[in-house]
């Protein structure tokens, strides 16, 4: 029996067959639970589109319609991380500057020092999910950036090294500057996510070490988009629900 056909056969046996594959579909896609409120969604959208206004603003001025395009494909992702996800660990402010800026100085060294263009965008991005990872400012958009740098054309190219700082680094911390001014105005919303409502230990409540966050994430090998904060919130909220409520957990 494949490992799909375990899994499948681990759901309640209730489920009639179509509804068991369905939701094995699911689990298999990625599709997680959204309890985000309507109101939530609409303020990350308005973030999302006052940041973006002001990076298309400098990135036209320093590289011209074209090399601006390619920019702000990689600052609209950024985008995406810093207004609809503003407390995971990837949006925030050191993976967000140090991310592109490191990816922007690989991209443009690869493209000034490998001739063969497939060569240098392959290594380009290769190197900077590397070194983001070494540098702990693992950002998605940093590997669209450093693909630019080689890919973008005469306007990213003539701008040689000084992309990294203009636009790149002034666009990076733009963004994090509109995060964190936008996000003030939402008492529900704070960001960076060091400025979140930090959890407070209840009477009962198991306290958990920094070392036992980072035991336990090691286990995992794979890097996970949550701040210690929030994850030890999350425990203790579970544990709490789990001590209330102790015939769920029969």
């Amino acid at each position: 029996m494949g490992q799909e056909e375990i899994e499948v056969a681990s759901l309640p046996v209730t489920f009639p067959p179509l509804m068991r594959q369905m939701l094995w579909l699911k689990g298999w896609l990625g599709v997680e639970l959204d309890p985000v409120s309507w109101r939530e969604k609409f303020v990350s959208g308005v973030g999302g589109l006052l940041a973006i206004f002001l990076v298309t603003l400098i990135s036209q001025h320093a590289l011209h319609l074209a090399g601006a395009a390619m920019l702000i494909a990689s600052m609209g992702a950024s985008a995406v991380l810093l207004f609809a996800v503003p407390h995971g660990a990837l949006s925030q402010p050191w993976p967000v500057i140090a991310g592109h800026g490191l990816s922007a100085l690989i991209g443009v060294f690869c493209a000034r020092y490998i001739s063969d263009a497939p060569v240098a965008a392959a290594c380009a991005v290769g190197l900077s999910i590397g070194a983001m990872h070494q540098c702990k400012c693992i950002h998605p958009p940093g590997g669209a950036t450093a693909l630019t740098a080689v890919i973008g054309g005469t306007g990213v190219h003539d701008l040689g090294y000084s992309f990294v700082w203009c636009p790149v680094l002034l666009n990076a911390l733009l963004m994090v500057g509109v995060a964190v001014v936008f996000n003030l105005l939402f008492n529900w919303r704070r960001y960076p996510a060091f400025w979140n409502r930090q959890h407070k230990v209840e009477p009962g409540d198991q306290e958990i070490t920094h070392e036992e966050v980072v035991a336990a994430l090691e286990s995992f090998d794979s890097f996970v988009d949550i701040t210690e904060d929030d994850l030890i919130h999350l425990h203790h909220l579970l544990s709490r629900r789990v001590t209330t409520n102790p015939q769920r957990s029969s």
